[in-house]
């Protein structure tokens, strides 16, 4: 590591790329990671995030671009001159050494003084006052994730990167992580990055979220801004499950935007289109679906779409219905179990109804057709 208090500021990867040979991993990416925030960098196995990680670490070298932290140039910078550390999946322990000699490690090899002192706090901090003297082999999967975290922010990093550091973790032990992961963040006040493919861990514990795809950015955004208003069909089907209906838009009217798929005539607001005209995808969230088994039960003002029921999947605080629609396609539905109403049966007929403003409009390559409801509702029981 470099001087004992190097300088923070914002994060800048400016048209950052890295090539193997002919593959390009990561293409001209440029984003801007504000200081003390949680920034998650989330996409499919394949897609540059882990090698745009290992870029910021200095673990890779880029073939083009710069990595700042504030107005410096760390890109030239060997790993241990930059004010980075990582916490790596896998949690790279000394096994033969205890959790308080993992942790110390890092401070002994600076030549800090007061080792004790800072291990101890730091140990306190992440809930494991009393295991110095354990071995990572004599800990859970949660406690060694626990020690890597320690270890690598008691070098008082000005940023933290987290390369899918709750993979290996089991469900339940996962989502508690989430917490203290969060919890850790906001009482430090380091900027974290954090990389994954796991849509619900990006959404839950991240202040701003950059989906990558192809090695490059896709969308970048707060959660529910993304989740909410996609930029493209891929992002809409990665962030969670969505229905995509093939349509046209006829360009705007007045505040709506005038649409047909299927024969049917729909509307969805202007501020709700990046696109208007010509081949678009239709959205609805499955959760944004009602269901109803006659036209009197629509609300006015819904848009509405007749179905079958094809499929009922009990998911513990929801029901998930699959339809059929008149012209063969497939369309998500999720409902909250609260005890006002039945379960559908399979075969049951019902309208699939839904508020205009819970709908987006995406730009459609024309020949390209609406596929199945892909993924899963965030916040759906696993």
């Amino acid at each position: 590591m470099p001087d004992d208090d190097p300088p923070g500021g914002d994060l800048h990867l400016v048209d950052l790329s890295k090539r193997f040979g002919r593959v390009t991993a990561v293409d001209s990416v440029s984003l801007t990671v504000p200081q003390g925030s949680y920034f998650a960098l989330l996409g499919a196995s394949g897609c540059g995030k882990t090698t745009t990680l290992r870029m910021v670490a200095g673990l890779e070298r880029p073939t083009g671009g710069r990595v700042l932290l504030g107005d410096r140039d760390l890109t030239g910078l060997r790993p241990y001159r930059r004010p980075v550390n990582t916490v790596f999946q896998s949690y790279a322990l000394f096994p033969h050494l205890d959790v308080f000699d993992n942790v110390a490690f890092g401070l002994r090899r600076r030549g800090v003084r007061e080792v004790p002192e800072q291990v101890r706090r730091m140990l306190a901090l992440v809930q494991l006052d009393g295991y110095e003297r354990r071995r990572p082999g004599q800990l859970s999967g949660g406690q060694q994730q626990r020690v890597a975290l320690a270890r690598a922010l008691v070098n008082r990093p000005r940023v933290l990167l987290l390369d899918e550091p709750l993979a290996a973790l089991d469900l339940t032990l996962r989502r508690q992580m989430q917490g203290e992961l969060k919890r850790l963040q906001t009482d430090l006040g380091t900027t974290f990055v954090h990389v994954t493919h796991d849509q619900e861990e990006a959404m839950t514990l991240a202040d701003t979220v950059a989906v990558l795809h192809a090695g490059r950015v896709e969308q970048l955004g707060a959660p529910a801004d993304l989740y909410d208003h996609p930029a493209s069909a891929f992002v809409a089907t990665f962030l969670g499950q969505c229905n995509l209906l093939a349509a046209e838009a006829a360009g705007t009217a007045g505040d709506e935007v005038a649409v047909t798929a299927y024969g049917l005539r729909l509307a969805v607001p202007a501020d709700r289109a990046r696109a208007d005209r010509g081949a678009v995808h239709l959205g609805v969230r499955p959760e944004k679906l009602r269901l109803a088994g006659t036209a009197d039960e629509v609300p006015a003002g819904h848009q509405q779409i007749p179905a079958v029921v094809t499929d009922v999947t009990y998911l513990g605080s929801g029901t998930r219905y699959l339809l059929r629609t008149g012209w063969g396609g497939e369309l998500s539905a999720y409902t909250v179990n609260d005890g006002t109403g039945a379960r559908l049966p399979v075969g049951a007929a019902v309208l699939a109804h839904w508020v205009p403003r819970h709908a987006f409009l995406l730009p459609r390559d024309p020949v390209e057709r609406a596929a199945a409801p892909a993924g899963e509702p965030v916040g759906a029981p696993g």
